[in-house]
């Protein structure tokens, strides 16, 4: 499912700024290294998952998260986009994939490359409303995310049952995540059973463009 193991060591403060998560002011290097990671993470995810589900007699279990078709945008461009425009906090991030691990977990659902843009759009969303002191509302996110309002609004919705409303995350469990992510730079195994804020009013660039067609199908 993509779900992270948490017997991990809690990480030292140098980590956080390592990752991006503290001070990223003070940097000029672009975006934090936790977008990258997440990235990496979540791409061998859906590699893993889909040769699964093609390998094997296993179903996947379809959702209202679920396109047509996989998107033109990769996972990377996906989170670099929707980093660029939400103006979330990158820890937003790490709560999202947190939100998805719970959510998948209580679903037995896969990541594939047909729901990961949608859970992540969503997860994001939801994390930068509980954790930030200050956020873009539903129809903002789903120009961010190229998809309608009206489907955002179902998403989310779906996306909050599945968890239960139970979006609190323990100091602990978000060191565990940032520590499992963290060595994902080493090469880590993943198992299955395993600032430029605002948004035009058209899509700025070829990619934009690309995502406003392609996410909402």
């Amino acid at each position: 499912m993509g779900t992270l193991a948490l017997e991990t060591d809690n990480m030292c403060s140098n980590d956080y700024v390592t990752l991006g998560l503290k001070d990223l002011h003070k940097y000029s290097l672009g975006k934090p290294q936790i977008l990258s990671i997440l990235s990496t993470f979540l791409e061998r995810a859906v590699q893993r998952n889909e040769s699964i589900l093609e390998t094997s007699q296993t179903k996947d279990v379809i959702t209202i998260f679920h396109g047509l078709r996989a998107p033109s945008l990769s996972i990377q461009q996906y989170i670099d986009r929707i980093f660029k425009y939400s103006c979330c906090s990158p820890s937003c991030f790490i709560i999202a994939q947190i939100y998805v691990d719970r959510y998948i977990q209580r679903t037995n659902l896969y990541l594939t490359s047909l729901n990961i843009h949608r859970l992540l759009i969503t997860g994001i969303m939801v994390a930068a409303k509980f954790m930030d002191d200050a956020f873009f509302n539903n129809a903002y996110y789903a120009r961010v995310g190229g998809v309608s309002t009206e489907e955002l609004n179902r998403l989310e919705m779906k996306f909050l049952f599945g968890l239960d409303f139970r979006l609190h995350v323990s100091v602990q469990t978000f060191r565990k995540y940032c520590s499992v992510l963290k060595n994902e730079t080493t090469g880590g195994i993943v198992e299955r059973s395993i600032q430029a804020c605002g948004v035009k009013g058209n899509w700025a660039n070829k990619d934009d463009a690309a995502c406003a067609q392609s996410i909402a199908r």
